[in-house]
């Protein structure tokens, strides 16, 4: 199977120029520069992984793996608005601006594209969910899609006839309307189902989670309505890993757990951006990264110590060793994208690209399963 594609950048531990979304005053195209530690290629391989993730900013989906010469391999597909990601055997999840997509792999092991690609993420279901600024997305042991619709503060799932249907909401939240209240935005799961969310603040006015930036984020058990741990700083991204709640507290620039038993946050790593997106693989956690929207991290304690580290901001991937705190890889964006929404591992995958909606890639993608034809 052939089909014509968009290129992908080969990445060496150098920048490497490649035009993306945006443009300077003029129309004149914008440039992304990648660059990356020297050792991630080796790390991907040796793992056996790739990893994804989204830039909401430049509505990009972008696929990290290595190519077959050994370096490392980028490619980007535009979907409007990419943000939340989620892995649930082989198919991606992935909330868009208005839709809920799924995306499945085409190639079966052994099988190559365009003698580049090992795996080729193809959309197989959309679902239409309208604004309703989807976050963390997430598979139940049933099969069940859940997603965090943070305009109506609540847990949602898919319905057949409407654009939703809620399943939970914070008890401080008092109707489930167009009003995003408490900035809920990130969910865990546990044990097949939902176990915890995090929100900026305990909020019930609209956008009234804005003034408490600062130090109104809480962890929530879902299944209690208990807070586990309150006072953070605009938290994100909470995942169970190894026993463990983890999650961004991504005001203060910190990744760390949450102590159930004192409902206390423990940092492990400062990170120089506001996180987004923790995905982990063994002892390793995949970190999103990203720079101010506004030239600066205004009212949030991130800003003073990216000063006292002396340090700058930017977007991209770090990868952080559990066991010590410390970066044992990295990927990073600079120009025309300042943003990572999201990030997935890819596991058993060695160099991928995906399709997009709006590809004209898609018109030469038509498979079907042998296994499937009838019996005569």
């Amino acid at each position: 199977m052939s089909v014509s594609t968009h290129p992908s950048t080969s990445v060496s531990p150098q920048k490497t120029s490649k035009t993306s979304a945006g443009a300077v005053a003029g129309g004149a195209p914008q440039k992304a520069e990648y660059s990356m530690s020297p050792g991630l290629v080796a790390f991907l391989k040796s793992n056996q992984i790739s990893f994804a993730a989204t830039s909401y900013q430049s509505g990009r989906l972008y696929l990290v793996g290595w190519n077959p010469k050994g370096g490392l391999m980028v490619n980007e597909e535009f979907f409007k608005k990419a943000m939340w990601l989620h892995v649930h055997g082989d198919s991606l999840y992935m909330a868009t601006l208005n839709h809920i997509v799924r995306l499945e792999n085409i190639l079966d092991d052994g099988q190559w594209l365009n003698k580049q690609y090992t795996s080729c993420f193809v959309p197989r279901s959309s679902h239409l969910t309208g604004p309703v600024d989807a976050h963390d997305v997430g598979v139940t042991s049933s099969g069940e899609l859940r997603f965090i619709n943070t305009r109506y503060n609540c847990i949602a799932g898919l319905s057949e006839r409407h654009a939703f249907k809620p399943v939970w909401m914070p008890p401080f939240i008092s109707q489930c309307v167009p009003e995003d209240r408490c900035h809920l935005n990130g969910m865990a799961m546990e044990n097949g189902e939902v176990g915890y969310v995090t929100a900026v603040s305990k909020s019930n006015t609209i956008d009234g989670w804005r003034d408490r930036r600062a130090d109104g984020g809480i962890v929530m058990d879902v299944r209690t309505n208990e807070v586990l741990c309150e006072g953070l700083s605009m938290p994100h991204s909470p995942r169970v890993h190894n026993g463990k709640l983890w999650v961004a507290n991504s005001g203060s620039g910190e990744i760390g757990w949450i102590d159930r038993d004192k409902k206390t946050f423990v940092p492990l790593a400062f990170c120089p951006g506001f996180i987004r997106g923790l995905a982990f693989h063994g002892k390793y956690v995949f970190v999103g990264l990203s720079k101010p929207r506004y030239e600066r991290f205004e009212g949030l304690a991130l800003d003073r110590k990216l000063k006292d580290a002396d340090s700058e901001p930017w977007a991209g991937v770090q990868i952080i060793d559990t066991t010590t705190g410390t970066v044992a890889h990295w990927f990073r964006i600079d120009g025309a994208v300042s943003e990572m929404y999201d990030v997935a591992v890819l596991p058993g995958v060695m160099c991928a690209k995906s399709v997009s909606l709006y590809s004209q890639d898609t018109g030469g993608l038509v498979t079907f399963d042998p296994a499937d034809l009838p019996k005569s």
